[in-house]
């Protein structure tokens, strides 16, 4: 088992490091799942632009589902710290059961939306023969979402036992798997057939499996104590019920924000082809540099829920902030960057020949800036909600994010966008109003509730 939570008497940089140890390999798994969804785009738009264009649709539908049900997941994360804390192996068992057991019925029942989205696609006005190429691939890929968030329980129940390496390296083997199936299945290469955007999904699913499959083992071999599948098909109302509570309001709260940036993408579309391009580079770059605080606040959520499990608040707090100190710093960073390099950061992802360069530079310059002001509300949120997750606190955190991402956030990016007439700039000065009030109204609740401790 892990080493037991920081005393009362640790020091800062015990905590700094502790959360280092658990925070990078979780930050190097998110950048290698990022890699594996950027793999399939740039594999298949060398395959056919369609195709391509199929995969976005598909993705977008398959990722506001997979978001949500990875709720119960993320709930899974701090009730395993906290009964790890506690040496109940027996709670770790139940949690983490029902866990697999909710994210398994989560995903049957999805799945005929994933099936038939062809007719869903097309009343939300796109067109025939790109909803009809999503299909094809949820039709492979929704089968794929039961062991896709069963990988996310897993990840939780390790992340908890503080194993976060295996993680690192389960999904940077995948992300190598994923080229190697997409060679084989989309282009026909050796002797599979050739099957396009069908082939894709096919290797996102045997991806999927092979990762549940690799998890599974190592929690077998690592933590026979906890006998996680001995009767998995046995029932346990009380846990399933605390999984699936909490899991929803963690589902919403994610929903809420991804939502957010979606509808900002919606609202830049209504300017035009070059904004919306510009728009999509810079989100791009700064869900990249996101990244980090990400994997910061999974590491929060894991040290505050052993912390609080032991109901010891002096490290609650020194962990909070040692959480908080390098997510800002990171934050300084990316803001520097985003400030000094805005150019050379958006040239990344234009051709050098595209007419539209130039104005797709100089959008994307102005909102490259923008995103610079909000990276420290950006960390300060992310972190801040998911401490409060560590202290099994999700429900009156969902409706502060709700209220900041779509009360503030969306109606200043209509008023700086559309009213004041400040464009795809007036709608991202919009998401720094969301992000930032988040970022207060969360934080407070967090030092407010971390003194009862």
């Amino acid at each position: 088992m892990p080493q037991k939570s920081m005393t009362a008497a640790s020091p800062f940089r015990a905590q700094i490091r502790a959360h280092l140890a658990l925070g990078l390999p979780l930050i190097g798994s998110h950048l290698a799942q990022m890699a594996i969804g950027t793999t399939d785009m740039v594999m298949l738009g060398w395959y056919d632009v369609e195709a391509l264009a199929g995969l976005v649709l598909a993705t977008t539908l398959y990722m506001v589902v997979f978001l949500f049900g990875s709720g119960f997941a993320f709930a899974v994360m701090p009730l395993v710290a906290a009964a790890a804390e506690a040496g109940d192996e027996v709670r770790i068992r139940r949690v983490t059961r029902m866990g697999l057991w909710i994210s398994t019925g989560f995903a049957l029942a999805v799945m005929p939306l994933l099936w038939f989205s062809a007719p869903l696609l097309r009343l939300l006005g796109q067109e025939p023969a790109l909803a009809e190429g999503a299909q094809d691939y949820l039709r492979i890929m929704g089968w794929g979402i039961i062991p896709a968030l069963a990988v996310m329980v897993l990840k939780s129940y390790l992340s908890a036992l503080e194993r976060a390496r295996v993680q690192l390296l389960v999904t940077v083997a995948a992300a190598l798997a994923n080229v190697a199936f997409n060679h084989a299945f989309i282009f026909g290469n050796w002797g599979a057939p050739e099957l396009g955007i069908k082939g894709a999904a096919i290797a996102s699913l045997g991806v999927q499996i092979i990762s549940v499959g690799a998890l599974v083992l190592y929690a077998i071999r690592s933590f026979p104590g906890h006998d996680l599948f001995a009767r998995l098909w046995r029932p346990d109302p009380e846990a399933l019920r605390e999984v699936t509570a909490m899991g929803s309001h963690v589902g919403l709260t994610v929903l809420a924000e991804v939502g957010m940036f979606s509808a900002a993408g919606l609202l830049v579309g209504l300017l035009g082809t070059v904004p919306l391009a510009a728009h999509g580079i810079v989100l791009q770059i700064t869900s990249l540099a996101f990244m980090v605080p990400l994997g910061l606040s999974n590491a929060a959520t894991v040290r505050a829920g052993r912390a609080f499990g032991a109901r010891d608040g002096v490290a609650l707090r020194q962990g909070a902030a040692a959480a908080l100190t390098l997510g800002l710093g990171w934050a300084g960073l990316a803001m520097l960057a985003f400030v000094a390099l805005p150019e050379v950061l958006v040239g990344l992802y234009i051709e050098p020949n595209e007419p539209l360069r130039a104005e797709i530079l100089a959008i994307g310059r102005v909102l490259l800036l923008v995103a610079a002001l909000f990276q420290f509300a950006d960390a300060t949120q992310v972190i801040a909600v998911s401490l409060l997750r560590g202290m099994q606190d999700t429900r009156v955190p969902m409706l502060i994010a709700a209220g900041s991402y779509w009360l503030v956030g969306m109606s200043a990016a209509w008023v700086f966008g559309f009213v004041l007439g400040l464009g795809a700039a007036g709608v991202w000065l919009g998401l720094l109003a969301g992000l930032a009030a988040a970022a207060v109204l969360l934080g407070t609740r967090f030092w407010r509730h971390a003194r009862g401790v």
